[in-house]
């Protein structure tokens, strides 16, 4: 996502910002829309990935001549058989033949394997590379992509329709090759054996193409149906599963079930949809292929009769046929194959193309020493809105910390607090203004070195179902045992930790429902620690936190104020007095600043504030 920021509209840090009203209004980053690619292009994507397993592909190719060769052998062995050695009786040189015809099944038998094996694991291989790179290409989009994507259909992405693409394109569409070659090669033969039975069947062919390119664009759309369905039903799974506690809290359970039995029904619709399709088009090819072996028999035997062509040019030239229409059947099959594959493909295609997160990969050498560590950070006149139909969420905020400073941001609930917090932290880079660290725009500034810069503990912790010592490291580096128990230390959670089995090795299951709410609070207070970051943004809210823990994480936080530059969400009485600066927010404006005495003194909207925190306490 663009970000869009303006440093000729910044005004001076002391004065008071307004909104002017021919203010250029900040807009959402242009979203275009992405017209689905061409089948060609789809498999063009996926063929990148056989590239590096061009041994594997070059050992197929080389498999292809053998067994083609031994397949137009065949019905010239068969012909030869009939002709010159049954019709006559001669039993001389038949055995001969007869081994030679099954030295050549023998031979195409292990062609085809050759052929099949190498190319179905160089595309299993390329998949596998390609889900790799898919999920390392997720790992990287900005986080607000997750605001408006559930998890449940990305998971679908990942899952499932790399499956699809899996057992389609590896086992069905790299068989297309062969058969293709196969199919043309037996052609020629037929024309070499008999062009005018040959004419007799180019017949059909407008039939077999009119009605297989109508059955492959009616499977293409229903199979995007299909999976369109199934990542709906999957996201909204998810989310059920995750907030199945919440749903039989309030008995929602027979809403819950009859939302997902709609959601599975129009999955089923779609799915049977394709599967009619499918049907019809392998119906109707095994139809045409009878009726061309029955057309073959009735004027077959009038030429016999009329003395143009032998029995044994009949006999190969029906087992020519034959083999002809095994590709066609198989082909058939591969379009269902295909069109599978290729709705897969294009669903992967679009999540491949949303934006990462940082567009800026490293910055310049001089800006490197400059962000070496944190020594001031600007908000210059700054608008943001989420979308450019909705209201300003920020208007014209603008202020300055140092070094060492504490700050702590407080106002009523949708006031902009927590949206100031997520613009630092580029959760949302389309703002307007200015924002700079040590001079540095924010926008310039690479995810990796602003995460080096800035840590935050978030009010709501996640934790992995690994170790305690991983949930605190994430094996960042730098970051070895001695620095976990370090953190945990400085947050006060060494305590109970080392009561646990197996202290910093004790497993964290389903996201903490093992740990205490106040434990699951320090484990992530430890992890925001751990990084050494200069700047520490707290959202300290303990609603659901035991006494004795709040005590804790409240003496680790006065610790934080007084070695780290501190930004606050505050609700605390305690966090707010001893911050050096206060901004309250009111409509996404700063309506107040100052220290707690002077706000106080003012007797304004902070004093009301405080007036509410000292009745929630009490």
């Amino acid at each position: 996502m663009k970000e869009q920021h303006t440093k000729k509209n910044a005004i001076p840090i002391s004065s008071a910002p307004e909104q002017t009203e021919d203010r250029k209004k900040p807009e959402k980053a242009a979203q275009t829309f992405v017209k689905p690619p061409k089948d060609w292009i789809l498999l063009g994507i996926f063929f990148r990935y056989l590239i590096p397993y061009w041994k594997l592909v070059f050992l197929s190719l080389i498999a292809i001549p053998f067994a083609v060769g031994a397949t137009l052998m065949q019905p010239w062995l068969i012909i030869r058989i009939v002709d010159d050695y049954v019709m006559v009786s001669n039993l001389e040189g038949l055995y001969q033949m007869a081994f030679l015809l099954a030295a050549t099944v023998v031979i195409g038998y292990i062609g085809d394997a050759i052929y099949t094996y190498a190319l179905q694991k160089a595309g299993l291989m390329g998949i596998s590379d390609m889900r790799k790179e898919l999920f390392a290409h997720v790992m990287q989009l900005p986080r607000i992509f997750y605001d408006h994507n559930p998890v449940g259909v990305i998971l679908t992405r990942l899952t499932s329709d790399m499956e699809a693409l899996g057992e389609s394109m590896a086992v069905g569409v790299l068989s297309i090759l062969t058969d293709i070659v196969k199919t043309l090669a037996l052609f020629i033969l037929l024309l070499y054996i008999s062009w005018k039975l040959t004419l007799v069947i180019l017949l059909l062919l407008p039939v077999i193409y009119v009605i297989s390119n109508f059955l492959r664009s009616k499977l293409r759309y229903y199979y995007n149906q299909t999976r369109e369905a199934l990542a709906d039903s999957t996201g909204f799974l998810q989310e059920c599963l995750n907030g199945v506690k919440t749903v039989q809290l309030y008995a929602a359970e027979t809403k819950v079930i009859r939302r997902y039995k709609e959601k599975t029904r129009e999955f089923l619709k779609a799915q049977t949809r394709s599967n009619f399709y499918d049907a019809s088009l392998f119906s109707i090819i095994e139809g045409i292929t009878s009726i061309s072996l029955g057309l073959m028999i009735w004027y077959g035997s009038g030429q016999i009769l009329a003395g143009f062509i032998t029995i044994g040019i009949l006999i190969g030239f029906i087992n020519t046929l034959n083999r002809i229409f095994i590709p066609i059947r198989q082909f058939t099959q591969q379009i269902s194959a295909i069109q599978r594959a290729l709705a897969a493909l294009e669903h992967i295609h679009r999540l491949f193309q949303e934006p990462p997160e940082d567009t800026v990969e490293s910055v310049s050498t001089a800006h490197q020493e400059t962000l070496r560590e944190f020594q001031e950070l600007r908000f210059n006149n700054v608008y943001f809105r989420y979308s450019s139909q909705g209201p300003d969420i920020l208007k014209g905020v603008t202020f300055q910390i140092k070094k060492g400073d504490r700050l702590a941001l407080v106002g009523t609930t949708g006031s902009g607090k927590s949206t100031i917090v997520r613009i630092l932290t580029k959760n949302y880079t389309n703002y307007q203004g200015s924002i700079t660290i040590n001079g540095v725009e924010l926008s310039d500034i690479p995810r990796a070195q602003l995460d080096q810069l800035i840590a935050m503990m978030q009010q709501d912790v996640y934790l992995f179902n690994e170790s305690i010592a991983f949930n605190i490291g994430l094996h960042r580096p730098g970051i070895g045992k001695k620095e976990v128990q370090a953190a945990a230390e400085y947050v006060y959670a060494h305590s109970f930790i080392e009561q646990l089995p197996g202290d910093y090795d004790f497993p964290i299951l389903d996201n903490g429902k093992n740990l205490s709410a106040g434990q699951a609070q320090l484990v992530s207070f430890a992890r925001a620690i751990a990084g050494s970051n200069e700047m520490i943004i707290l959202d300290e809210a303990t609603s659901s936190v035991d006494s004795v823990t709040e005590n804790l994480i409240q003496k680790a936080t006065e610790k934080v104020f007084q070695e780290k530059t501190v930004i606050a969400i505050a609700h605390r009485l305690s966090t707010i007095q001893h911050s050096d600066l206060i901004l309250v927010m009111q409509e996404g404006k700063i309506a107040e600043r100052g220290t707690h005495q002077e706000l106080i003194n003012t007797q304004g909207l902070y004093a009301n504030l405080l007036k509410s925190l000292e009745t929630e306490g009490e």
